[in-house]
């Protein structure tokens, strides 16, 4: 498995890499995020970790580059700064999943592991069903062209549904794809933010399957 590290602190890329190594990864590391991109372009990485403060250009500006550019590696962002709304943004600049410095070495291995068997899945600029449109880049919602606010969490649980719109969706499958290993103990987590969510786009939109989860819909179907 090939992961690229895009960390310009040379002690704990080292760090990085020699672990990574041990676990059997093949590690390229680079300390720059212009050099971050341009080997993120060129090669074939299972899976990719990013700083987010880089020289040159930081994570954030990374991730949407190269999702806009059809790049669909996993990529897993690394962070010192805490709060919701870092992870948000990381989130939404097309990152899979976020982790906070300091970090448990046995943690990253398990997220990456897991991000590298969820494979480069194409994300396509618009997500859209039956009235729905969601750009996962720009967070911006259309609901029968009528445009809706969504917070962060709420837009993760969309996209989420969106790209397994003919799928009965697990409450535990969604708290792993939106809150992923940090996710609270709150048995009602995804109950909770599900709720919020159907206020926006309307109740009729996403369907409770009884024992088995959640699944969106097509109302005028």
């Amino acid at each position: 498995m090939r992961v690229l590290v895009v960390e310009d602190d040379v002690r704990l890329a080292g760090v990085l890499s020699s672990g990574l190594a041990a676990e059997g990864f093949d590690v390229d590391v680079v300390h720059d995020g212009a050099d971050g991109l341009w080997q993120a372009r060129e090669g074939a990485h299972d899976v990719i970790v990013l700083d987010v403060l880089l020289p040159s250009m930081n994570g954030y500006a990374v991730a949407k580059r190269l999702r806009e550019d059809r790049v669909w590696t996993p990529i897993l962002m690394l962070t010192a700064k805490d709060g919701e709304y870092d992870e948000a943004d990381g989130l939404d600049v097309g990152a899979d999943d976020y982790l906070r410095k300091p970090f448990s070495f046995v943690v990253l291995v398990a997220r990456l592991r897991a991000l590298a068997r969820r494979g480069s899945t194409p994300r396509p600029r618009l997500l859209t069903h039956g009235g729905l449109t969601l750009d996962p880049a720009s967070g911006e919602c259309t609901v029968d062209g009528v445009p809706v606010a969504l917070r962060p969490r709420e837009r993760a649980l969309l996209e989420v549904l969106l790209r397994n719109r003919d799928r009965v969706l697990s409450k535990d499958r969604l708290r792993d794809a939106v809150w992923g290993l940090a996710a609270e103990p709150d048995p009602n987590l995804v109950e909770v933010h599900m709720s919020y969510l159907r206020r926006r786009i309307g109740a009729t939109r996403v369907r409770t399957v009884r024992g088995l989860g959640y699944r969106l819909v097509d109302p005028d179907a």
